[in-house]
């Protein structure tokens, strides 16, 4: 005996003679062993001197001869030959196979009783040695280990409860599978397969890639492709292992390739896309039959994808699709609508697709009307789409919809999406609207559709969808309507006078407390939009109960009760803009007057103007603080003096007028910030002299405007100015004339310093100021004819000019 059962033992070693004794196995005769290679010979042939060898060995030694320039020997003689020719015996490798064939029947017959969960792990191992063995040495031996019904055995010990017996049994079938479609079929039986899957996401590298290995061997068999992509989690781990970065190359090779072969099947192709593997959807989609170009198109349709995947499938299949959109039946339009819908949900995919020309043929698809037109629930896609298309952002002024160069922005078609705005459903009606406000949030789109809506004459029908049932339909409308608001805000003011319904469900909206929604943000920002001095409206609001509402909102917003994220800054400027309204109509209405005491707003505005950061907010409060304080000398309470009595006239000591205090320095009356909404009393005038050294123009021309309040013809100018005197405010005013920031600002300034400048000992501390002089002079030399008359007067308090002078004749 010279080898193991096996052939590939060395002999001498005692557990293997044991175990070769144990199989009843033949024993291995002299004659059969290569005198080379010490091994069975399968390929025996005699030199000339009578002595055998394989066949591969002596040519290998005949060549080493002949390469090391020695004349041809006999390996075992070492004498030289004449002849290296080789003579088959044909007799002994008849004997061998023989010996071969009934040594393996042992063998297997063996391994059939040794292959059971309960064997110990040594002998399994060594049987399914053997299998793989016997079954490499030729294919007829794998058919052999079919019909010994080994298959089921082996893969029965991919349950084994030892590691190294589950990935020698991976290794077996994958050996025994291979180049044999029956063997396939024979291990795909039963739960194998699924199995198989399970050790892709082991812990051992060695056990994912035999499985990994035996899934590819299975899966270049078409019929078992469906049956591998039914395993669940199978095709999303292989795409897994195709992409990683841990797993070894050989495995990750195996893992795309398998995947490779389970693209036969439709099926597994839409589960890869379903798991980021989109390019075999794809390639069916732009080379596959009409049947399966319509397949793949309606299931792009139905994925989601992430915003890289979408810009991928742009790229790839976008012109494509939209082909299909401009000549395709319309179950494939359908189709293709639905996947570009998908796609065109990311700003850079859709930029992709209008380079691809979407926006004719989706254009067209909605306004067509007779026998070739889409159904509706397509136009609703077409909308969606369109939608999409919109919030790229993108240049549509540039973009030709047909051969006479109309865009999307052009007249017409502006006119006819409105037309079909008011002439379909809900759905429509809602994506339309989301069409216009896109266009109406670009600053280079927004004053053509502006344009377009006033000469359509559809703001009356735009301004109905605000009651509209569907809660998304009526989000829309009222955010193209705050975006239209600023340059469209007396033609809407007009369209709300109409009917009360709309106004009601803007403020019902603002009233809403499930915390700040964009919709409130939204409608409180159109309200605050429409003409501030429109006292109709303002009425109409009243009666609404929406100042109520305004306020207590606000009050919430300032004292924290009231949080909401990236809305809660713009809802706060238009409810304050929106309560501004109270104070353009105070003049000759006690009822609104009532009501601004009611809610305290001077108090109110003044707490607002301590809110830093939010420039709109403050400057839209010293407005309201303006008009407030204006009414202020009216509405102070002037205090009567008692007629002198008969004593009076005759004792005149006892005539003295009493002692009057508590008064007002600058109204000279009772004042209280309730209730006549002073501005000293609600010391307000400390926080508008803050707002002085504000970098916003704006918040500077409010503050200003309302702190000129206190120097104006009807209350004591000159302790007016020594109550901004007494608030350090002097100095900022005469710094913003010397800036000259703006032309208002400058007008403003101006004014105030003329007044300022009229209380003696100011004007002559100021009058040694060069820059203030100079500033007074340009005024008077470049403004325009009041603000000139008024620097003449200011130059004559600081004796730039001669009191005499009258270059302006004096106007009111």
């Amino acid at each position: 005996m010279a080898e193991s059962w096996d052939g590939n033992l060395h002999s001498g070693s005692h557990s293997d003679e044991s175990y070769r004794d144990s199989l009843h196995v033949e024993p291995i005769y002299e004659a059969f062993l290569c005198p080379l290679t010490k091994e069975v010979m399968r390929n025996p042939v005699t030199i000339e001197n009578g002595q055998t060898f394989e066949r591969e060995a002596i040519e290998k030694w005949f060549r080493e001869c002949r390469d090391s320039g020695r004349r041809p020997t006999c390996p075992l003689t070492q004498k030289e030959l004449k002849s290296t020719d080789l003579n088959p015996s044909i007799a002994l490798r008849n004997t061998i196979e023989e010996w071969t064939k009934r040594n393996e029947a042992v063998q297997l017959d063996k391994a059939c009783r040794i292959l059971s969960p309960g064997s110990p792990e040594v002998d399994v191992l060594q049987a399914l040695n053997h299998i793989a063995h016997i079954c490499q040495k030729s294919r007829s031996n794998k058919h052999v280990v079919r019909n010994a019904e080994l298959i089921p055995m082996i893969a029965e010990m991919l349950k084994h409860g030892s590691r190294k017996v589950q990935i020698k049994a991976l290794e077996t079938l994958c050996i025994v599978a291979e180049g044999d479609d029956d063997n396939k079929d024979v291990i795909a039986a039963g739960d194998t397969i699924r199995t198989i899957v399970k050790f892709l996401s082991r812990e051992h590298s060695q056990e994912r890639e035999e499985a990994v290995s035996l899934l590819y061997e299975l899966s270049k068999s078409e019929l078992l492709c469906e049956k591998i992509g039914g395993v669940g989690g199978a095709i999303l781990i292989l795409v897994g292992m195709a992409s990683s970065k841990s797993e070894n190359i050989s495995t990750v090779e195996k893992a795309d390739k398998t995947l490779q072969n389970l693209e036969k099947c439709e099926k597994n192709v839409r589960q890869m896309a379903e798991n980021g593997r989109l390019q075999p959807l794809l390639t069916l989609l732009l080379e596959g039959s009409a049947d399966t170009q319509l397949s793949m198109a309606s299931y792009l349709g139905e994925l989601v994808l992430s915003n890289d995947v979408k810009v991928f499938v742009a790229q790839t299949a976008g012109s494509a699709l939209v082909d299909v959109m401009k000549s395709g039946s319309k179950q494939a339009r359908e189709a293709a609508l639905k996947a570009l819908n998908q796609i065109s949900s990311y700003e850079a995919s859709a930029k992709i697709l209008i380079q691809a020309g979407i926006l004719p043929p989706l254009v067209k698809d909605l306004f067509t009307v007779g026998i070739n037109q889409l159904p509706m629930r397509l136009k609703e896609v077409s909308a969606t789409v369109l939608t999409n298309i919109v919030s790229s952002g993108a240049d549509f002024e540039s973009i030709p919809l047909d051969q006479d160069h109309r865009t999307l922005v052009s007249e017409d078609i502006v006119h006819n999406l409105l037309h079909l705005i008011s002439n379909t459903g809900p759905a429509i009606e809602c994506k339309l609207l989301q069409v216009l406000v896109g266009l109406t949030s670009s600053s280079t789109t927004f004053m053509n559709i502006v344009a377009a809506i006033k000469s359509s004459g559809a703001t009356i029908s735009l301004v109905q969808f605000v009651e509209a049932p569907q809660r998304d339909v009526r989000m829309a409308s009222i955010k193209l309507l705050h975006n239209i608001s600023p340059d469209m805000g007396q033609e809407l003011a007009d369209a709300f006078r109409g009917t009360a319904g709309q106004l009601s469900s803007l403020i019902n909206v603002i009233a809403e407390n499930n915390g700040i929604s964009e919709e409130q943000a939204d409608a409180v920002g159109l309200l605050a939009n429409l003409p501030e001095r429109d006292s109709y409206l303002t009425r109409r609001l009243l009666d609404e109960g929406a100042f109520k509402i305004v306020v207590s909102k606000v009050v919430s917003i300032r004292q924290g009760i009231s949080r909401g994220g990236r809305f809660v800054t713009p809802f706060l400027e238009g409810l304050v803009k929106v309560l501004s309204r109270l104070a353009y109509i105070l003049e000759g209405e006690p009822e609104i007057i009532a009501l601004a005491r009611e809610y305290n707003l001077a108090a109110l505005f003044t707490d607002l103007l301590q809110m830093n950061g939010l420039d709109n907010v403050q400057t839209v409060s010293a407005q309201a603080l303006q008009n407030l304080s204006k009414q202020s000398r009216h509405l102070t309470r002037i205090p009567v003096v008692p007629e002198p009595g008969f004593c009076c006239t005759i004792f005149p000591c006892l005539g003295n007028p009493p002692v009057i205090t508590g008064l007002c320095r600058v109204h000279h009356g009772f004042c209280s910030v309730k209730d006549s909404f002073c501005l000293l009393e609600g010391r307000a005038v400390e926080k508008l002299v803050a707002c002085l050294d504000h970098a916003n123009e704006k918040v500077i021309e409010a503050a200003l405007s309302a702190l000129c309040t206190l120097l104006d013809d009807g209350v004591d100018i000159e302790q007016g100015v020594s109550v901004l005197d007494d608030a350090d405010g002097i100095k900022p005013i005469l710094e913003i004339l010397r800036e000259n920031r703006t032309e208002m600002l400058k007008q403003q300034a101006v004014w105030a310093v003329e007044r300022i400048l009229r209380k003696e000992e100011i004007a002559l501390e100021i009058s040694g100021d060069q820059n203030v002089g100079t500033a007074l002079v340009d005024a008077f030399r470049h403004g325009d004819y009041r603000t000139r008359q008024i620097a003449e007067r200011a130059l004559k308090h600081v004796d730039k000019l001669p009191n005499f002078s009258g270059i302006f004749p004096k106007i009111g």
